[in-house]
């Protein structure tokens, strides 16, 4: 026991500060994609089909005030299970709303998905320097969905924003950064690596890639993982810009190469050190997975149906 106490101390005592993961969150076209298009000073959003985000996209951003991994989630109608997926792989979530609009049904749905995974929230209000621009509306249209702001003796934080002349922006990065004080987010770099399955997709050249959000320990070529139902090489990293790593730590998001199939969006990932023990696992839970799919597409017979409906 004493040992175990030991080995406990140890870990804890490895713990390093490590950079806030953040979602940004709202209605499709209220400045989601605009906004980290500022904090990057790239043009995200101009490469979207129609404008549009269509995945959740990972970013790690090195601003003056430290550094953020940014989520940024579609706000279509059909992605309630990615911005699910958003909240709960999240530290703090940004829901970002335009001041020229009202709070939309997505926008309630980010704030729900939010409070359910317990994550704190920062309401942007964005588009502030269009002519109709109406902030007071939104906090009102906030108030009534029990989301009382700072502004009015409530507890979240609100910023108003110019995602594109990027006014404001600094003031929210500092809330960010503040509310991420307040989380004291440490994690082991000592470790063997963890992490969460973002998003996966099949490239034409590369095969089975997919991002992969760090939780902990530092992730390096040719380690062996386990992910789902299947094992694997590590074989290559990339970073968003599609630059090769050669390492990764908490809080990263990466783009990995190594799977033979293409994993699912929530999966765990984990690094192992025994090749043997790791295939072991990913064969049992292949297995597993057959045999539930199995028990669900078994045969009925006439007799049986006769009898359900009896």
């Amino acid at each position: 026991f004493d040992d175990q106490v030991l080995a406990l101390v140890n870990v804890q005592g490895d713990e390093k500060p490590r950079p806030p993961v953040v979602t940004i969150m709202g209605h499709v076209d209220h400045g989601k994609t605009s906004l980290l298009d500022h904090i990057r000073r790239t043009r995200v959003a101009s490469g979207e089909a129609g404008g549009i985000t269509q995945h959740i996209g990972a970013y790690h951003v090195d601003t003056d005030h430290g550094k953020i991994t940014f989520l940024d989630t579609p706000g279509h109608a059909a992605f309630t299970a990615m911005r699910a997926r958003g909240a709960q792989v999240t530290d703090l979530v940004i829901v970002i709303i335009a001041a020229d609009d009202d709070v939309m049904p997505q926008t309630q749905e980010a704030i729900d998905h939010a409070k359910a995974a317990g994550v704190p929230i920062i309401i942007a209000i964005n588009k502030i320097d269009v002519p109709n621009a109406d902030p007071e509306k939104i906090r009102k249209s906030l108030a009534e969905q029990n989301i009382l702001v700072e502004d009015w003796g409530g507890k979240y934080q609100s910023q108003e924003i110019s995602a594109k002349k990027g006014q404001g922006v600094d003031e929210l990065l500092d809330k960010v950064l503040l509310e991420a004080e307040v989380l004291e987010l440490k994690a082991n770099q000592q470790t063997d690596a963890r992490g969460v399955v973002i998003e996966s997709r099949l490239d034409k050249g590369l095969g089975a890639i997919a991002t992969v959000l760090i939780s902990k320990g530092t992730l390096k070529k040719s380690d062996i993982f386990v992910c789902g139902d299947q094992y694997g090489k590590v074989r290559a990293m990339m970073n968003e810009r599609n630059l090769r790593l050669s390492e990764a730590f908490p809080s990263d998001p990466v783009q990995i190469l190594g799977f033979d199939n293409v994993p699912r969006a929530g999966d765990n990932f984990s690094v192992f050190n025994d090749e043997r023990e790791a295939k072991r696992i990913a064969t049992e839970r292949a297995q597993l997975l057959r045999e539930a799919e199995h028990r669900r597409f078994r045969k009925i017979t006439l007799d049986q149906i006769g009898k359900k409906i009896s």
